[in-house]
C-alpha cells in the first residue's frame, strides 16, 4: 500500500467491524522516539466496543524494518521484554500499551527519523481488516501524547 493511500486510511477511518460483531478504535497512538538504530516503541489504546473479542496479530511499517509486538513485565524482581503472538482486545473492553506493558518494537529505521516524525504503522488482525494508524514520534523521556 502506498503511503498516500496509507494516510487516506488514516484520515478516512481509525475503526475497523466485521460482520461478527466487533469493533475496533485506535486511540492516542505515539511512538517513543530513539537515536540512531536503536528500537523504538510503540503506544496506542485499542478500543473493542463489539461483542466479540479481537486479537491484534501483527503490525508493519514502511518505515522500520520491522514491527512486532512485545510485552514487558516484571517477574521475581527482575524486568524482562519479550515477544508474543498476538493480544486479544475483550468485548466491550480495551487495552492500553504502556512501556510497562505490551508495546510495538520498531526496529531498523530506513530514513532518519526524530521527535515530531509522523509514521504510518499498519495493524493486523486475526477477524478484521488491518488498520493504517498514524503515530507521532515524540522524544525518549515523553510519557505520551499528552504528556
Amino acid at each position: 500500500m502506498s503511503t498516500v493511500a496509507r494516510l487516506l486510511a488514516v484520515l478516512l477511518c481509525l475503526t475497523a467491524s466485521a460482520q461478527d460483531g466487533a469493533a475496533v478504535q485506535v486511540r492516542d497512538p505515539w511512538v517513543r522516539w530513539l537515536p540512531g538504530d536503536l528500537p523504538a516503541g510503540g503506544y496506542l489504546t485499542l478500543v473493542n466496543s463489539g461483542d466479540t473479542p479481537v486479537k491484534l496479530i501483527g503490525a508493519s511499517c514502511d518505515d522500520y524494518g520491522s514491527v512486532s509486538l512485545h510485552r514487558s513485565r516484571v517477574q521475581g524482581g527482575t524486568s524482562e521484554m519479550s515477544p508474543v503472538e498476538a493480544i486479544t482486545v475483550k468485548a466491550h473492553s480495551s487495552v492500553d500499551f504502556a512501556a510497562a506493558g505490551y508495546h510495538l518494537m520498531l526496529m531498523q529505521p530506513k530514513r532518519s527519523l526524530k521527535p515530531g516524525s509522523r509514521v504510518i504503522i499498519t495493524l493486523e488482525f486475526a477477524s478484521i481488516a488491518p488498520i493504517a494508524v498514524q503515530f507521532e514520534l515524540l522524544a525518549p523521556n515523553a510519557s505520551g501524547p499528552r504528556g
